[in-house]
């Protein structure tokens, strides 16, 4: 498998802080590569609560991921503070594709770049749903491509 181009600071219109964990890292002293999912998962949803109104204890409907990848650039290790870059590269009618990357404070290229996609189904039932109005329209800014009026 090939290697993607390394992402920049310039593809992403939303960006969350996070200081990792002692617990982050792994026995060979740098942050194991299952905590890069935890950081793209929070960074996804803390976009949906700060800017769509999601509230993820009572939502009708609630994104469940069904896949995600990740692509290791730099090796990451605790103590430091890291900075999750989201942008939305596909909206679709019940999912959204997130384009993800993770920076060091400073740099401008990822230390690690992927994807992640939540399909949104009814809470109780599982079923897929529609993504609601209000929140496509408030995640129009953070598309990678331009909304369709």
């Amino acid at each position: 498998m090939t290697k993607t181009a390394i992402k920049t600071r310039d593809q992403y219109p939303f960006f969350l802080s996070i200081q990792t964990r002692w617990a982050d890292n792994d026995l060979y002293g740098h942050v194991n590569n299952v905590t890069y999912y935890s950081y793209f998962d929070t960074a996804a949803n803390a976009l949906l609560i700060q800017h769509a109104g999601f509230n993820p204890h009572t939502a009708q409907q609630i994104g469940l991921v069904v896949n995600s990848n990740c692509q290791f650039n730099q090796e990451l290790s605790y103590p430091e503070v890291i900075e999750v870059g989201v942008s939305i590269a596909r909206m679709g009618t019940s999912s959204l594709t997130y384009d993800l990357a993770i920076f060091r404070q400073g740099q401008n290229q990822a230390a690690a770049q992927g994807s992640f996609v939540h399909v949104f189904v009814d809470r109780q039932t599982r079923k897929s749903t529609p993504i609601p109005d209000e929140m496509r329209d408030a995640l129009c800014p953070f598309l990678s491509i331009a909304c369709q009026a």
